[in-house]
Order: structure tokens, then C-alpha cells, then sequence
């Protein structure tokens, strides 16, 4: 029986409203300035995410190109993407944001990996890699930046 744990969870609460926390999330040219894993180099289409279905490309450190297919949205509150390497169907993890605002205007970010749709035993190894810790220091940074604004 497997009881390996494949969904990895992060929260704090940020002193950012919602929608400005968002938009920071929701535009890839952003993203490589608050990614706690510095594996993001440059997002390779300029379009803000709106709907599930839309796909926005992104290039690691390491040059590869990544097509990031939305496969939850809602406006403000969530948006998460099953990622995939360019030309190639998603192996199944997928990175989640939910957004809850509180009553002092700040928010709660949730940031979640879920790697429970890879069923290739081979990737394992990889997706094992990922923390709570690291999806807390791409809070940390989203937080610096919201936070500023």
C-alpha cells in the first residue's frame, strides 16, 4: 500500500490584499521574482492568465521551455497549473494558489504542489524533492513584493 504523502502544502497570511497578491501570481513575467526555487528564468509569453484552458510558457535557469496549462481559476481568489516541458503532455503535478482574504485586509496565501497525477515511478524521485519549505519561500518573496505595493 502506498501512503507516501504526494501533496505538499504551505500557508502564511500577507499583509497584501488579495487582488494585489494575484496579480503577481496571474502574470508570468512576474513569476520569476518571487520563485522561492530561483528556478524560473523568463516567461516566454506575455499574456495574464484568465480562464482555465489558457497556457503561459516559461523558461528555467537551466534553459529548458515549459508550457503551463490553467486547470483552475477563479479570479482573485485561485488560479493553479498542471506544467509540462514544451511539445510534451503534463507527467501530472501541478502547482495551486488559493487566496482567502481576511477581515484586516490582509490575506492567507495557501501554495500547493500536488503530485498525485504523476505515475511515472521514474519522475518520483523529483517531485519528492519539493517541500513545504520551498513553497514557503516563493510566499516569502510574493509577500515582499505585495507588500510594497
Amino acid at each position: 500500500m502506498d501512503t507516501e504523502e504526494r501533496i505538499v502544502i504551505a500557508e502564511r497570511e500577507v499583509h497584501a490584499p488579495a487582488a494585489t497578491i494575484f496579480e503577481l501570481i496571474a502574470d508570468p513575467a512576474r513569476q520569476p521574482q518571487w520563485d522561492g526555487n530561483d528556478n524560473l528564468d523568463v516567461a516566454t509569453t506575455s499574456a495574464r492568465v484568465r480562464a482555465v484552458g489558457d497556457v503561459f510558457g516559461m523558461r528555467t535557469t537551466k534553459g529548458k521551455s515549459k508550457e503551463n496549462r490553467i486547470v483552475a481559476f477563479e479570479e482573485g481568489r485561485t488560479v493553479a497549473w498542471l506544467t509540462a516541458d514544451a511539445g510534451h503532455e503534463p507527467p501530472g503535478h501541478i502547482w495551486r494558489w488559493d487566496l482567502e482574504p481576511l477581515a484586516d485586509g490582509g490575506t492567507l496565501v495557501r501554495h500547493t504542489y500536488d503530485w498525485t497525477g504523476v505515475t511515472d515511478e521514474a519522475r518520483w524521485p523529483r517531485h519528492r524533492q519539493t517541500t513545504s519549505a520551498d513553497l514557503r519561500a516563493s510566499i516569502d518573496r510574493l509577500a515582499a513584493l505585495a507588500e510594497r505595493q
